[in-house]
């Protein structure tokens, strides 16, 4: 069997709430200045892309100040026209190909893989830089129809160079074992955002140093 790369601590991947008007830029500071985040993933519905546009700029600028990477949810037109440094792509939202020749060879373009190894195999072969596996607990973010475990992440940490998201209600608590199974990166939401966003994100920090 293939050693397991060597790889580099666990970072933190935030994913925005569905509201980001109002005080969430001041949470968003709160949440970044609290300890290293890798990236943030700016995730809206139901709005246009004008008004979503708007919604982001401030936080965009947040991130570009803290040196956090701006990832944006599932439009490629979006992420081109903000500039983004990416796009998370689900299933059903464009080829990792089209996405590449809009945004740029630079452009971080992670897919949604749920708990599918052919999917991250197809991801990888298409030039994805990172694939995202979950829901590994239940979700107050949203209903996942796709549970996964642990041992797909040690699999892929086995066999691939290609970093990989763990996703789906993950906690201080649980945040750890992920990581130890190999997550590159732990992508957390309603953890964060349903309270303190600072002391929960410190609480994360604490426990993936401890791993």
């Amino acid at each position: 069997m293939a050693e397991p790369r060597s790889r580099i601590p666990t970072q933190l991947y935030l994913i925005s709430p569905l509201d980001v008007g109002g005080p969430f830029p001041g949470r968003l500071a709160r949440a970044l200045d609290a300890g290293p985040v890798a990236a943030f993933q700016f995730r809206v519905k139901g709005v246009d892309e004008h008004a979503a546009a708007l919604l982001a700029e401030p936080l965009q600028k947040l991130c570009a100040n803290a040196d956090v990477a701006f990832i944006v949810n599932d439009s490629v037109s979006l992420a081109r026209r903000l500039g983004a440094d990416g796009v998370h792509l689900g299933q059903d939202d464009g080829t990792v190909a089209d996405a590449r020749e809009r945004l740029g060879r630079t452009a971080q373009i992670g897919v949604t893989c749920h708990a599918s190894r052919h999917l991250a195999l197809e991801a990888g072969e298409a030039g994805a830089d990172y694939v995202a596996f979950g829901a590994f607990f239940p979700s107050a973010t949203k209903d996942a129809a796709h549970r996964a475990d642990p041992e797909l992440l040690e699999w892929w940490q086995t066999f691939f160079e290609l970093p990989c998201v763990a996703i789906g209600g993950i906690t201080p608590e649980t945040c750890g074992a992920l990581a130890a199974a190999g997550a590159d990166f732990i992508a957390v939401s309603h953890a964060v955002w349903g309270g303190d966003e600072a002391a929960a994100v410190r609480a994360f920090i604490a426990a993936l140093a401890e791993g």
